[in-house]
């Protein structure tokens, strides 16, 4: 299976500053390593329609995409998942979609059979939305923004500790 789970647990932790990102009660910073969780993982040959079964299964909003020593490669958002699944004259013009049959439209993730997470990557390289341990929660509120990813890896000492979802992020901002 090409599917790596890694599962690792992020440490639960603290906060710092005057704003909503900051433990009022401890006034430490909210640091990455306190929002991290276990996250899965796929590598480029995963297949696709693999990598979309884990992300309904999981409700997860995006997949950390890995190399063959588990570092972070790239993130794959759900929306991207679609993207390779809609057929583009869909895209391109939305009332096409609408004259699909009933039949084929409840169908279209089958356009996934065959295809791979390299394939569903963006074309483009984008900054890849990863962190250090340390980074404070508005840091990856400023990273999710800048390269507009839901979730964020974090990594220390070459090892993938786990991610940062931006429902994590919004959770405890909420919270604060």
């Amino acid at each position: 299976m090409a599917i790596i789970d890694t599962l690792l647990t992020g440490v639960p932790g603290s906060l710092v500053g005057k704003s909503h990102f900051v433990d009022l009660e401890r006034g430490l910073p909210m640091r990455a390593r306190e929002l991290a969780c276990g996250f899965p993982t796929v590598a480029l040959d995963t297949p696709v329609y693999e990598a979309a079964r884990l992300l309904v299964e999981r409700d997860l909003p995006g997949l950390i995409v890995v190399d063959d020593q588990g570092m972070p490669l790239s993130i794959l958002p759900g929306t991207q998942v679609l993207r390779l699944a809609v057929p583009g004259y869909c895209q391109d013009d939305p009332a096409l979609a609408r004259v699909v049959d009933e039949a084929h439209a409840d169908r279209f993730l089958q356009a996934l059979a065959d295809r791979t997470v390299r394939e569903a990557l963006p074309r483009q390289t984008r900054e890849l939305p990863v962190t250090d341990p340390e980074a404070t929660a508005l840091e990856l509120a400023a990273l999710m923004a800048r390269t507009r990813s839901p979730l964020v890896a974090v990594v220390s000492e070459g090892r993938l500790l786990g991610a940062v979802t931006l429902q994590a992020l919004l959770d405890w901002a909420m919270a604060a």
